[in-house]
């Protein structure tokens, strides 16, 4: 056990520590809930994959603070379908963070979807979100003004598709590189990208659907 909280309290250090950069204002409560988030994503990534073996700074700041870039851009009472949602990432910590976002988490592998809703009920965040598990096209898009992806398999492969389901006047905020960016000019959307901290080439990408208009 002690090594389970040495793993837990280097983890919220890296919160509190990393924070500014990624200009997040954590509370002792927000971090607590994340940190126990963090412990189960631990429990359960041996049998799942949910992530890649890390250290608890790096899952602090590349999977959560980097996640967390999403806040500023969803606005208030905002409601957010998470594609591929796998580990919770980037929904889960932006729900802890912000009690007036509802979500719906979309995820295919059925063992993943059973950890995401133990992970939403522990979180306290069961009553905001649902979890559905199917593959993101073969559903009808939910109603919501955002869609959020972080790391869908093959995801600028899937752009095209992600980009017809989602609904006429959502806002998607995806996590990628410069392949999705080449993908997104190609559509000839309107778009922002935001140079991921502590990373080369990482951006958050928030797209808006309608088109570019020609000057």
């Amino acid at each position: 056990m002690s090594g389970i909280v040495s793993f837990v309290d280097q983890f919220s250090h890296a919160l509190r520590t990393h924070a500014p950069r990624y200009e997040v204002e954590l509370s002792a409560p927000v971090i607590e809930r994340l940190s126990a988030y963090y412990e189960q994503v631990n429990a359960w990534n041996a049998r799942l994959h949910l992530v890649a073996p890390c250290s608890p700074a790096e899952f602090a700041t590349r999977h959560v603070l980097e996640s967390m870039l999403a806040l500023p851009f969803l606005t208030m009472n905002a409601r957010v379908a998470d594609v591929g949602s796998g580990a919770g990432l980037p929904i889960i910590p932006c729900l802890i963070a912000r009690a007036d976002l509802s979500a719906t988490l979309i995820e295919a592998s059925a063992k993943k979807s059973v950890f995401l809703r133990e992970a939403l009920h522990t979180a306290g965040l069961r009553e905001r979100t649902r979890v559905i598990n199917e593959r993101f096209e073969k559903l009808l898009a939910p109603d919501a003004e955002f869609i959020t992806c972080r790391a869908l398999e093959r995801f600028t492969e899937m752009f095209p598709k992600l980009l017809a389901w989602s609904q006429p006047a959502s806002t998607l905020l995806f996590f990628a590189g410069p392949t999705l960016r080449q993908e997104i000019e190609k559509a000839a959307l309107n778009y922002q990208a935001i140079h991921i901290p502590e990373s080369e080439q990482r951006f958050l990408f928030i797209i808006k659907k309608r088109l570019k208009v020609s000057s």
